[in-house]
């Protein structure tokens, strides 16, 4: 009876002790928007408790509030001089302290006029204060909230206006129509090579991201006109900062779901110190089950990847210093020769035909120390190595009428490296309340080692294709200045020019002016007007592609093509109807040239490069091509309060462009429209803020354009022949996809467990991917992309 007595005691002060550690700290620091320096004895207070909670800032802009209520909790900051900064519904779970860096803008009236007034922090507000029009932000809780997402910032920013993503195996990012491969990767303020798994040189996109959403703080998406700190691209940049680690207490993670299984970890250096680790390690699920020897669900063709993502923070009295880095090493095999007929039709990757043997590997790791110089003005200084290796070897599988393999021929075997010297130095200065100035270099050195040789070898056919076999080395340059003026609280111009200078050749060199105004017509409403040139130079191994003449010899012909150049026009409109509800619309056009295009009459264009997994192999370049884009884009959007949001963006784009024969075509990638809807709901359950969520998304656009198969010529051949009259005039079926999401987070003492079923593609919709020639049958097939397609996750925080 006494042990009986004694262990409901123990009970009970169990959850006693729960009830009191039912809570979370939220500490940060708080700095001044443009000039990054310290905002020191800033008042913050958590809004809606009672009693009050609150604090200020020390006189180096940290601040810290312990026992606030674990839910959503919205935060207010006021300091005089500054406009007064609302951050609201805050997710403060049992696993993990809230660790923000708070950036307020000063005031620019005077100050005897001056009437504070609340200013919600919402989407609007850029990471980056020189953006004017077609950016947004997001934070990490929205990579992981959006369903059919898997975790992906890549897969999230297809959900915004302008954006397509109708592509399930890869998370390509098109852009108002352009090519993928005129994105911009930027992290921790260094360009950086294609961040994913099974990526291949020159291109953006891949199957799984090696970027780790955990690891990620708030970040910037453009998709046109963007500032002047941005080179070397002609469609868009996404601007991505890795959060440091708690700096206080140990913090874990575990998590195990499509993007592997993974553990992460962060603290201090010392209990008294203010520097902090932040490191995480993953690793493909599949290829855990093949080594348990367990069946993975995916035949013979086992994706293998591992990544491993940190930062090292340390502050120091008048700066910080960091280090940070990522790396991925991934390969799969598909193999044709293993593959039935049946197979090979789900399969968006592989091919009845084909032995696909595919690995890369890529690093990044930069140092970087920003020193203020006083508070007004800062200069940043990083030193970083980048390296890309993608390998790639594909074998002709030939068979006979019976689909038995007869054997197999050597086809392609690429073997590309590329790395990257960086110096990237920035100087800010904040010239007073109305003027802020932004300018910096950054020098890469590249090296190359590439290597492609092709060959196609039937019974009777040999036939010798471009090859590229060079080694050596080359620079990029690039230069910039931004200017910031507030002409009132109303009117806002950003203004900067851009240089860049390829140094392989003399083709290479432009100048790029940006310009943007901002005009407050009221609290709510605003007009934006933005011009911008932007240029970017060709995947380097286009450059040193071969092509053998008569004599046996070869000769590098593309090698002085010069930047492909776009001029971006954008004029948007915004509404913040509400607190948490806006309403945005954007009508841009993009006059594009320079475009490299073949020296003979052909339909070939770069501006369609990144529609396959490889940059192609055309020789004989020139930039005589020039093409355009132009649309309207809207977006409604409720930002997460009271529970729920929603997001619904409507994109009317054209896409066109001209190649060496004159004609004026559809691009690959002209969609005409893309529509995207989702919706989120959250519930509490019990007295512990346990969270059900529900998360809905529903997207239809216009399918990818085709050249379509002359059937005849293609039998007569005896390998897939092309309508090349015909290229990009029809589009696949509309893309049509629903997904739902189901989470639940549990809160327990001192850990946070979260269940997710993200059940992608619910209604099971038959997607094509691509059309194929079967040369054995003589007949045309269809490839689909992914059906009904249910992923589980599961993520401990403690």
């Amino acid at each position: 009876m006494k042990k009986i007595f004694y262990s409901c005691i123990l009970v009970l002060l169990n959850l006693v002790a729960y009830a009191n550690t039912n809570t979370q700290t939220i500490r940060g620091k708080i700095v001044d928007a443009q000039s990054q320096y310290p905002i020191s004895f800033a008042t913050v207070q958590v809004l809606n408790t009672s009693p009050v909670i609150g604090t200020i800032s020390d006189e180096n802009g940290y601040f810290k509030m312990e026992n606030v209520p674990i839910g959503r909790q919205s935060l207010k900051f006021t300091f005089v001089g500054y406009e007064e900064l609302v951050m609201p519904n805050l997710l403060l779970t049992s696993g993990k302290e809230v660790v923000l860096e708070v950036k307020m803008e000063e005031s620019v009236r005077m100050m005897e006029d001056l009437v504070i007034t609340a200013s919600e922090q919402n989407k609007n507000e850029l990471m980056n204060d020189m953006a004017t029009v077609s950016a947004r932000t997001f934070n990490v809780e929205e990579t992981q909230r959006y369903a059919g997402s898997r975790n992906d910032p890549a897969r999230m920013a297809t959900n915004f206006a302008g954006v397509s993503g109708a592509n399930d195996g890869r998370n390509d990012i098109i852009i108002r129509g352009n090519s993928p491969s005129g994105l911009l990767w930027r992290l921790e303020g260094l360009d950086i090579p294609n961040p994913n798994h099974f990526a291949a040189l020159g291109t953006t996109g891949g199957p799984v991201s090696i970027l780790n959403n955990n690891l990620l703080s708030d970040s910037d998406f453009f998709t046109g006109a963007f500032p002047s700190m941005y080179g070397n691209a002609v469609s868009g940049v996404f601007d991505l900062q890795m959060r440091n680690g708690n700096n206080e207490q140990h913090e874990f993670l575990g998590q195990i779901g499509f993007n592997g299984l993974e553990l992460g970890a962060e603290g201090p250096f010392s209990k008294n110190g203010r520097s902090s680790y932040l490191v995480n390690y993953r690793y493909s699920v599949p290829a855990i089950f093949q080594e348990l020897g367990l069946n993975a669900g995916t035949g013979s063709a086992v994706p293998f990847f591992q990544d491993l993502s940190f930062k090292l923070n340390f502050p120091t009295k008048k700066g910080r210093f960091s280090m940070f880095g990522i790396g991925g090493l991934s390969n799969i095999d598909l193999l044709g020769s293993e593959t039935t007929a049946e197979e090979a039709s789900e399969d968006l990757y592989g091919n009845l035909d084909m032995n696909i043997y595919n690995f890369s590997n890529t690093g990044v790791v930069g140092a970087s120390y920003m020193h203020f110089l006083n508070k007004n003005t800062y200069w940043n200084n990083t030193l970083a190595w980048s390296s890309t290796y993608n390998g790639n070897k594909i074998d002709t599988v030939l068979r006979d009428q019976d689909l038995n393999v007869l054997r197999v021929a050597e086809y392609i075997d690429n073997e590309f490296t590329q790395t990257k010297y960086t110096y990237n130095s920035t100087l800010n200065t904040k010239l007073n309340a109305k003027n802020t100035l932004t300018a910096g270099i950054i020098a890469d050195l590249y090296q190359m080692d590439l290597l492609r040789v092709l060959t196609w070898q039937g019974e009777t056919t040999e036939l010798a294709l471009n090859e590229v076999d060079y080694q050596g080395n080359t620079m990029l340059w690039q230069g910039y200045i931004s200017w910031q003026h507030k002409f009132s609280r109303k009117l806002l111009m950003n203004a900067g020019i851009h240089y860049q200078n390829l140094s392989l050749n003399q083709a290479s060199e432009v100048f790029e002016p940006r310009l943007g105004l901002k005009y407050q017509l009221n609290e709510a409403n605003s007009l934006s007007l933005a011009y911008g040139r932007h240029s970017q130079m060709q995947g380097l191994q286009v450059y040193f592609v071969e092509t053998r003449t008569g004599d046996g010899t070869t000769v590098q012909t593309n090698r002085n093509l010069g930047f492909t150049t776009s001029d971006h026009y954008v004029l948007a409109y915004d509404w913040n109807i509400g607190p948490s509800l806006r309403l945005k619309a954007e009508a841009y056009y993009q006059n594009i040239g320079n475009v490299p295009v073949t020296s003979r009459p052909s339909h070939f264009s770069m501006l369609n490069a990144g529609a396959d997994f490889f940059l192609p192999d055309e020789d004989s370049l020139v930039n005589d091509g020039t093409g355009y884009n132009q649309g309207v884009e809207l977006t409604l959007e409720k930002f997460f309060n009271k529970s729920y949001y929603f997001l619904f963006t409507a994109s009317l784009f054209d896409s066109k462009y001209t190649g060496s024969d004159g004609i004026e075509r559809n691009t690959v990638f002209n969609g005409n429209y893309v529509l995207n809807g989702l919706f989120g709901k959250e519930w509490k359950v019990g007295k512990k803020n346990n969270v059900i969520a529900v998360d809905m998304k529903f997207t239809t656009a216009g399918n990818r354009r085709y050249i379509p198969v002359d059937l005849e010529a293609s039998r007569a051949a005896g390998y897939a022949v092309y309508r090349d009259d015909l290229a990009f005039e029809n589009r696949f079926s509309d893309y049509l996809r629903a997904d739902l999401k189901l989470t639940y987070r549990r809160e327990h003492k001192r850990h946070t467990e979260e269940f997710v079923l993200d059940i992608q593609n619910v209604t099971n919709n038959e997607n094509i991917f691509m059309q194929r020639y079967n040369n054995i049958t003589g007949t045309i097939g269809n490839t689909y992309q992914l059906g009904i397609w249910p992923l589980f996750q599961y993520r401990i925080l403690f």
